[in-house]
């Protein structure tokens, strides 16, 4: 624990606040307002984020009533402080993808702390919401295998991770046509679809985790990754 907060006050209260005040920066100086963003994000990882609501939250919620705060702090003040959590590593942010539309979505994105152990130093130890510390920790695994993350949505159904990776190195195939031969350099992606759920013995929560996967019309891997799987190694593929 004195490690852990350690290495918070250095990268929260050092890096952040002091470094911020050195450059003359006006923006971050809310110490108080600093933490219950990162109490707030620390409290709702894995889980679909509006920044634009994170101040009405913790104002409706009485988190800021310190005597000193006058009103809503703004969505662009917020997103300010967030910005800077995410300079300093502390914590990651995870964009959506809409596997039917092919896009990038731009609102709702999910948040990942660098480390359990800081979480659990901020919120203290609990298991009520231990499946959104094992997408934590599946979350980071992933990145250190070299896969870019991305949250996916299919209608309005959840997939937890979509983990793509490219080669660099150009491969090259050959196309025959009426007497011809085309040559194409291109790369060659790996994708995989990771559902992460603590147990998957109740068969609402095996729809649920199932469901989306199924609707995904690719011949790209699809994993559950749980620590109760409760069914047999291959599902329907």
């Amino acid at each position: 624990m004195s490690l852990l907060d350690g290495i918070y006050s250095t990268v929260v209260v050092r890096d952040i606040l002091e470094r911020e005040k050195r450059r003359g920066q006006r923006q971050i100086t809310d110490s108080a307002l600093l933490r219950k963003i990162v109490l707030f994000l620390a409290d709702n990882i894995g889980s679909n984020v509006f920044v634009s609501s994170i101040g009405n939250t913790l104002m409706n919620e009485g988190l800021l009533e310190d005597g000193k705060r006058k009103g809503t702090p703004s969505t662009h003040t917020v997103q300010a402080y967030i910005g800077q959590l995410l300079e300093r590593y502390f914590f990651y942010e995870i964009k959506r993808f809409d596997i039917k539309g092919k896009e990038y979505l731009r609102i709702l994105g999910k948040y990942y702390i660098v480390d359990i152990g800081l979480r659990n130093f901020l919120l203290g130890f609990r298991n009520r919401d231990s499946g959104h510390a094992i997408e934590n920790v599946v979350y980071f695994e992933l990145l250190r295998r070299g896969y870019d993350v991305a949250s996916g949505k299919i209608d309005n159904r959840e997939v937890g991770f979509i983990a793509t990776t490219v080669d660099d190195k150009p491969k090259l195939l050959i196309l025959w046509g009426v007497g011809l031969a085309s040559f194409i350099a291109t790369t060659v992606d790996d994708k995989l679809y990771i559902q992460v759920t603590e147990s998957m013995q109740s068969e609402d929560v095996r729809k649920r985790e199932l469901s989306p996967l199924q609707k995904i019309q690719d011949n790209y891997e699809k994993i559950v990754i749980s620590l109760e799987p409760g069914l047999d190694s291959s599902y329907d593929g």
